[in-house]
């Protein structure tokens, strides 16, 4: 077993990457609200390093409230093809302003569009209020670079736990996590 899950996830998600599995970075994320109330949703892994899985989104979003009122997800990479998955879960911590910064400008202009226009997860009272909205904002912003609205934050989920589960016939899998204990990783086998 390797000692570093992040190295043998990044391993796992070049594989992904390299055997065409569409949008390899997409992960499952599970948020709760301070009460236990579970909610999940897709999003996109931007970052993986030593200090963890790093995603972006509106902190007005409902993941957003949830994960300044109670800082812990769990996440779930799947790729089917390959008959592999990991499980991540731990402690997040909000990224500062120049992270999200960085990130803001790398994107698509149409994307940061879109980011300025939404008011995520808020009730909308038709799509065409939205679409005005983006209107405006692409006439506000024309010929400019489109600001990163203030609550569009970077998120990173420290992991305290890394499963990585490999499909076997006949349902025999085979599961390793690794349970970080202070600053070191500690790996055990798993039932299926």
């Amino acid at each position: 077993m390797a000692a570093d899950p992040i190295l043998r996830f990044r391993r796992w998600l070049r594989d992904a990457e390299r055997a065409g599995a569409p949008l390899p970075e997409a992960m499952s994320l599970a948020t709760a609200t301070r009460h236990g109330v579970p909610s999940l949703r897709m999003v996109l892994l931007k970052q993986a390093d030593t200090q963890g899985f790093v995603f972006f989104t509106d902190a007005r979003s409902r993941k957003g409230r949830e994960l300044r009122a109670n800082p812990r997800a769990a996440a779930t990479f799947h790729w089917n093809t390959m008959g592999r998955q990991v499980r991540v879960e731990g402690r997040v911590v909000e990224l500062p302003d120049a992270d999200a910064d960085a990130y803001w400008a790398t994107r698509p202009r149409g994307s940061q569009l879109s980011g300025a226009t939404s008011f995520q997860s808020r009730e909308l009272a038709s799509r065409a209020t939205l679409v005005a909205r983006r209107r405006q904002i692409e006439r506000r912003w024309d010929g400019a670079a489109v600001p990163r609205p203030a609550e569009w934050r970077g998120f990173r989920i420290v992991p305290s736990a890394v499963e990585f589960w490999t499909h076997k016939d006949d349902r025999l899998h085979h599961r390793e996590l690794f349970t970080r204990r202070g600053g070191a990783w500690r790996a055990s086998l798993l039932e299926p």
